[in-house]
């Protein structure tokens, strides 16, 4: 993947206003630590960087300031897609492409004063199903998470790099046989998940809109949510949209008549992150 189509295909790029700083000042990182499946760092880093700044890893598809810090991961695999289906990448510290991506997150809270309780993620498709795996794994480095047209934590877990069953929608679980894939992840660690946003259009057949119940499941079991919504706002935050919040830590967000290419909503994504001022809307 050239650098230029990594830009492109990450989209925190509603900040269209940066976009040419973003490409001029890009760097790539070596030696950040533990990386065994080589994955590739790049991070942008702000002339008007805050003191104890906050950290956004932005996750790529497959084939493609306000101050804070960017990461830009680059998967090592041929195709651009992110490892979630081996055993090591569902471990927390255990390997595969997720250990390379905290190693990142480590190395710039220790060398780039970034604030370790403002470290965020983001991603679409396969980026978006990478967030869901951070979510689970690494809920020690990350404080909140967005992912757009993915699918739940664990549902890719197996021989191969793309699971058939799970893209087309058809791995069903109850909502505890979810929330307990996320709780092997890190067994025994007792700290909070980060607060997690799901979006995904109505339409998409590349990772079927059937797993967003499926991941609605997963994470309301996570929070201790009911499946029902405690609210929902119609025409949010575009029209024929619907957005809802089971609680204070989760939303889910649904794209009528859109399919997988379904646009990143960046202000809503950084108002979740509480990085600026921006309508996400009411949240329990």
């Amino acid at each position: 993947m050239s650098l230029h189509s990594l830009l492109t295909g990450l989209m925190l790029a509603g900040l269209a206003a940066v976009s040419h700083a973003v490409a001029g000042s890009l760097q790539q990182v070596s030696n950040f630590g533990a990386n065994s499946t080589d994955v590739t760092m790049f991070i942008y880093r702000p002339p008007n960087v805050a003191a104890f700044s906050a950290l956004i890893v932005a996750m790529h598809y497959c084939t493609g300031m306000y101050g804070y810090i960017v990461i830009y991961p680059n998967a090592p695999d041929s195709r651009g897609c992110w490892d979630m289906h081996t055993n090591a990448a569902l471990k927390h510290n255990a390997g595969g492409d997720s250990l390379g991506i905290a190693s990142m997150v480590r190395y710039a809270i220790s060398n780039y004063r970034v604030d370790p309780s403002r470290v965020f993620m983001t991603g679409t498709s396969s980026g978006a199903m990478m967030t869901n795996v951070l979510a689970g794994i690494y809920l020690d480095l990350f404080k909140a998470g967005a992912a757009f047209a993915g699918v739940p934590y664990g549902c890719f877990a197996g021989p191969n790099l793309w699971n058939n069953a799970c893209a087309a929608g058809t791995i069903v679980k109850s909502p505890q046989e979810w929330g307990d894939l996320v709780r092997s992840g890190y067994p025994g660690y007792a700290g909070a998940h980060p607060k997690m946003q799901i979006w995904q259009g109505t339409l998409d057949m590349t990772l079927n809109y059937k797993n967003f119940a499926e991941g609605i499941k997963q994470w309301t079991n996570i929070f201790g949510y009911s499946t029902s919504p405690t609210l929902t706002q119609q025409n949010s935050p575009l029209s024929g949209w619907t957005r809802s919040s089971y609680g204070p830590n989760f939303q889910a967000i649904i794209a009528n008549n859109v399919d997988h290419n379904i646009p990143v909503q960046a202000n809503n994504v950084l108002a979740w992150f509480s990085i600026c001022k921006g309508a996400y809307y009411l949240i329990d």
